[in-house]
């Protein structure tokens, strides 16, 4: 009784181990594939002072960040993000971040801090760190990020902090671009 004990132990570990290791993978991290093809949901924003539709962004590539100014990861990415929007803007494509932040001070104040360069907006609707623009996406964590193609298919789902401007995906952003 005692060794089927251990290996039923051994096994739970295992089984614990393995999973980590799976949701550890950048594999895992850098692309849902469940979603990938499907029409990336539309809702109003507001950019450059202006209301517009997700969906009147068609024809771009679309880099839709959810983040938060109380988020660490999210500050950590900034500066990538940054970067991508300076490497992708003459290309037809665009980062778009929301922010799930309640208070237009601390919102700002971020915006100012990081000297975030891409179009950003503050869903006004957030409850409890909560966006429901976010919500809407099945997003429950931020960051998380999805990437649109230009004809409005979500291309890929990125969860949690990533360096935008690594050489994996600046690879990946040029093979996007280069699609029709």
């Amino acid at each position: 009784m005692g060794m089927g004990r251990r290996l039923l132990a051994w096994g739970v570990l295992a089984l614990g181990i393995g999973i980590i290791v799976v949701f550890a993978m950048p594999s895992y991290r850098q692309g849902e594939a469940s979603i990938a093809g499907t029409t990336a949901r539309d809702f109003s924003l507001e950019l450059s002072g202006k209301p517009i539709r997700l969906s009147d962004l068609r024809g771009k590539v679309v880099v839709l960040d959810f983040w938060a100014s109380w988020c660490p990861p999210c500050v950590d990415e900034a500066p990538s993000l940054n970067r991508l929007q300076k490497y992708i803007e003459s290309r037809n494509a665009m980062v778009v971040g929301v922010a799930a932040d309640e208070d237009p001070f601390a919102f700002s104040k971020f915006l100012i801090d990081q000297g975030v360069t891409f179009p950003t907006y503050r869903d006004p609707g957030t409850k409890e760190h909560s966006s429901p623009i976010a919500l809407s996406y099945g997003t429950s964590m931020i960051p998380e990020t999805y990437i649109i193609d230009r004809h409005g298919k979500i291309a890929r789902k990125v969860i949690g902090r990533q360096e935008w401007d690594s050489p994996d995906m600046r690879a990946y952003f040029d093979a996007l671009l280069a699609q029709n």
